[in-house]
């Protein structure tokens, strides 16, 4: 086994995201993990985003695009990362503090694995603070799911089933991620949680049905592919992990069919 830890480019993609930067930020630059690069691709902010950023210009990577959506975001990280691994950090949600420690050693120690991730915990607000401040808390128990915020993923993973698709708005990382269960890309899910998701009212999400988040696409995309290999939906080889086994699910979800 390689000595060397492994370099990993944690890509923030960030709109308008001023209120939640400088916090996204720090979370990465105290974890227990030295051997790492931060990249901050604002996605054609017209807030405070790029002030907030130039105060810290000597420890992040700053790259401006005009607004093209998550995707691209994310795309444009990895384009331009030099690390042997990537992870990504939702510029409004937070890492636990042995988050890259825990999942880097395991990569290390298990050359075999393409992805590994954690748990995840759902937070809400409880309450604002008289400086309008949101106060986060719990909600539901840690769980596992596909949110691209909770693992680390080999660079090589993305040469090998593509990058995100960008003509989606929504939902890139449930296409990405059935993608590679049709490659048999190698997943590990550590019993941990790795990723607070905080929800509140200006995440992208909110309101929108299955249909406007684009899940009927990327599965008729996902039928489509099948049918052309000749493979099933829903289970690959024996001992392999069923598409819901590989994807997991957030709370009061359904599965897939």
């Amino acid at each position: 086994m390689d000595n060397q830890p492994l370099l990993i480019s944690v890509i923030i993609p960030v709109y308008n995201g001023e209120k939640y930067l400088a916090e996204a930020i720090q979370n990465v630059k105290n974890q227990d993990y030295q051997q790492l690069e931060i990249i901050v691709i604002d996605d054609g902010s017209t807030d405070k985003t790029r002030e907030i950023a130039a105060q810290f210009k000597d420890c992040i990577r700053y790259i401006y695009q005009q607004n093209s959506g998550p995707a691209a975001a994310r795309n444009h990280g990895i384009k331009v990362a030099n690390g042997d691994v990537i992870a990504f950090l939702d510029v409004d949600d937070l890492w636990s503090d042995d988050k890259l420690k825990l999942q880097a050693d395991y990569l290390a120690n298990n050359p075999s694995v393409e992805i590994v991730q954690g748990l995840i915990q759902n937070l809400k607000i409880s309450h604002l603070t008289n400086d309008n401040i949101a106060i986060f808390e719990k909600e539901y128990y840690p769980y596992n799911y596909i949110n691209l915020g909770s693992g680390l993923y080999r660079k090589l993973v993305f040469d090998k089933i593509g990058l995100f698709d960008e003509s989606l708005r929504y939902a890139e990382d449930v296409d990405w991620f059935i993608r590679a269960w049709e490659n048999s890309i190698s997943k590990v899910v550590l019993e941990q949680v790795t990723l607070f998701y905080r929800k509140h009212q200006e995440n992208m999400t909110v309101g929108k049905t299955l249909t406007e988040l684009g899940f009927v696409r990327i599965f008729k995309k996902h039928l489509d592919r099948c049918r052309k290999k000749g493979t099933s939906p829903s289970s690959l080889l024996p001992g392999m992990p069923t598409i819901n086994e590989y994807l997991g699910a957030p709370p009061n979800t359904p599965k897939i069919a």
